[in-house]
């Protein structure tokens, strides 16, 4: 499988250059998606510019000083997606996407590195009566009862998947656009739609528009837990 992709046809949510350099380094097999992440050497090279070429990121990554979730990660394709906390040495950054709905990290304190925001992708019934949910970045929870339902974002402490907290998708929660025209936009839930047939259920927000329910992160009640960031965020 090839470790690369040409520039001009990375995901548009990576600002780098199209044409100063032909190759760009594909996203491995991961958490997530590769049109909804980016590469560990993007962030360290393009995003961050602790190193200034793929030889030094790849040094850095081999110090074991980069961490995703509290977990070290010395590929340089890993990819790196919503909500994910990367730690690199003592600094702490929070992937989000910003008011133009880019990927974006936002810097942030060592007590707010220990958690993470994660949406409940799928629900499934396992032997023992239990229920294991299925969340957004490919992690898996066990629970005994069924106490949350898909589209409810779980505030959990990472690496221990811990549950901390929890924000349902209802009428009043505030929720970060992360798909269609106004990704990155924060609004406020008015109506939730459940159509009962293979359509999409919709989501309609004060804000004036609507979008379907899987382009909607809920990311608190009252004020989001999270900071979005404006365009000249790093």
């Amino acid at each position: 499988m090839s470790k690369h992709m040409k520039r001009l046809v990375v995901p548009r949510i990576w600002k780098i250059p199209r044409k100063e350099f032909p190759f760009a380094p594909k996203p491995s097999p991961g958490p997530h998606p590769a049109d909804r992440s980016l590469p560990l050497l993007i962030i360290l090279r393009d995003v961050l510019h602790f190193a200034d070429n793929r030889r030094e990121a790849i040094k850095i990554l081999n110090r074991r000083v980069v961490r995703v979730d509290g977990k070290v990660r010395t590929d340089a394709n890993f990819p790196v997606g919503l909500m994910d906390v990367v730690t690199i040495g003592d600094s702490n950054y929070r992937v989000v996407y910003d008011v133009r709905g880019n990927l974006r990290l936002v810097e942030i304190p060592d007590d707010h590195a220990q958690w993470k925001l994660v949406r409940i992708e799928d629900k499934t019934a396992v032997k023992g009566g239990k229920i294991a949910l299925n969340l957004h970045d490919g992690r898996n929870i066990l629970l005994n009862e069924n106490q949350y339902s898909t589209g409810d974002v779980l505030k959990i402490k990472v690496p221990t998947q811990e549950i901390i907290d929890s924000y349902p998708l209802k009428v009043g929660s505030l929720a970060l656009i992360i798909g269609g025209a106004h990704r990155g936009q924060i609004a406020h839930v008015k109506e939730y739609k459940v159509t009962k047939s293979a359509s999409d259920n919709i989501v309609t927000f004060e804000e004036g528009f609507e979008t379907p329910k899987r382009n909607v992160f809920v990311v608190g009640v009252g004020k989001p837990e999270v900071t979005i960031p404006e365009v000249s965020a790093i």
